[in-house]
């Protein structure tokens, strides 16, 4: 299935799939459940911006053309931001993308477009330490472990440990490439 997908531009269509999608622990998973919250935030930036701004973005990720999931990605700085800023992605895919390989397909694409069309050096993702599906299709995707981020995430009543991983644009010849 990996080599069908593809990123688009989300459509007003999306926000219903994805407003229907992920409102439960089902539609999520357990790594990205964070309870029940509104799809308001989410209707208003598509009204402001489309999901692509400044600061971050959301793309659709696509199978065979049918929409599975989406891609976000958003500022994050390891310091001041006007000199050590990075982007962090992540993936959400519907239940029955999962496990096909499609997040290590649309990560790796997430990835190409912010190397080609910003002056991101770094990017960086995190995943549950017990996540061991997301941690393999991060390195599928290319990202190399970093190190564990102790309690840094609050889900489900309690701290979770996370996993970081990051890929350099120097990381592969093809990122370090201008663009054309």
């Amino acid at each position: 299935m990996s080599s069908d997908v593809s990123l688009r531009p989300v459509v007003p269509g999306d926000l219903d799939l994805f407003e229907r999608e992920f409102t439960t622990q089902d539609g999520t998973g357990p790594f990205q459940w964070f309870g029940f919250t509104s799809a308001h935030r989410l209707r208003e930036r598509y009204a402001e911006d489309r999901l692509l701004g400044r600061e971050g973005g959301m793309l659709t990720v696509t199978a065979a053309g049918e929409a599975v999931g989406r891609v976000e990605w958003f500022a994050s700085a390891w310091g001041r931001p006007d000199t050590s800023a990075c982007w962090t992605i992540a993936v959400a895919l519907f239940p029955a993308a999962r496990g096909r390989g499609t997040g290590t397909a649309a990560q790796r694409q997430v990835v190409d477009h912010l190397f080609a069309h910003t002056r991101a050096e770094r990017v960086q993702a995190f995943t549950d330490h017990a996540n061991l599906a997301e941690q393999r299709a991060l390195e599928k995707a290319g990202f190399t472990r970093e190190g564990i981020l102790r309690s840094a995430q609050w889900r489900s009543g309690r701290w979770h440990d996370q996993v970081l991983y990051s890929v350099l644009r120097t990381d592969t010849p093809l990122w370090d490439q201008e663009p054309a």
